[in-house]
């Protein structure tokens, strides 16, 4: 559905044999319209070629995610006159995460997303899933080397916050202002040289047993308390 309404080129529409209701019928309706093939298929056919996990009864046939430029995400801040906010993700290997902070990101209003080239997770079918989506509305850049990319920002004036466990505690910390914020891996956070390279670091108070968050749960926390800041509500 969000596909189709973002205009992103479709080849063919698979639907499994019996399922067009609701909101299906709805897809079929505006695919037809805009002259994309939609095909039906036996159950048996449909569920060998679904690659998620439990298909919800569709499969578009799409070419891959278009990546842009870092350039085109400080653009897109531009054209809505407002100051960059762009995710900055280290080798996010899991496309749940992925997929989850994607859609966080859609919903916050973000100007795009960098994900590294190498050692990452890429935009999957599984991450559009997980997005709800919202890979069709978010612009995400993938660079050869995230380091750079954070250079190129400070540059360009744009405040590198990280998110890690030395910082001071993310309430405590301005976030008004164009951000860049860095969410480490899984596994090893940000990593010496990307923390490093960070203007400043925040980090999440953690009061229970385990000793960090989740990477997605993590970056709706900040982006949230980004945006409150930046809409001027303090309390």
């Amino acid at each position: 559905m969000e596909a189709l309404k973002a205009g992103r080129p479709l080849n063919k529409i698979y639907i499994k044999k019996g399922e067009q209701q609701g909101s299906l019928k709805k897809i079929i309706e505006l695919a037809k319209n805009a002259g994309i093939p939609v095909v039906e298929l036996p159950r048996e056919s449909f569920v060998k070629m679904a690659r998620t996990r439990s298909p919800q009864g569709i499969i578009a046939v799409a070419s891959p995610k278009e990546y842009v430029s870092v350039d085109d995400l400080l653009k897109a801040a531009e054209k809505m006159n407002e100051e960059p906010l762009i995710f900055v993700l280290n080798e996010i290997s899991d496309p749940q995460n992925l997929g989850s902070i994607v859609r966080t990101a859609d919903c916050l209003g973000v100007h795009g997303i960098v994900i590294p080239r190498r050692r990452a997770c890429a935009v999957t079918p599984a991450v559009v899933k997980v997005s709800e989506g919202a890979c069709e509305h978010v612009n995400i850049a993938r660079v050869p080397n995230i380091a750079s990319a954070l250079e190129y920002f400070k540059e360009k004036g744009i405040w590198v916050v990280g998110a890690d466990p030395d910082g001071k505690p993310y309430y405590e910390a301005d976030l008004t202002g164009p951000i860049a914020l860095v969410v480490g891996g899984e596994n090893k956070g940000l990593g010496k040289l990307v923390k490093e390279k960070c203007d400043f670091l925040v980090s999440l108070p953690m009061r229970g047993h385990v000793t960090s968050l989740n990477a997605a749960v993590a970056a709706a926390v900040l982006g949230y308390e980004i945006l409150r800041q930046r809409e001027g509500r303090h309390g």
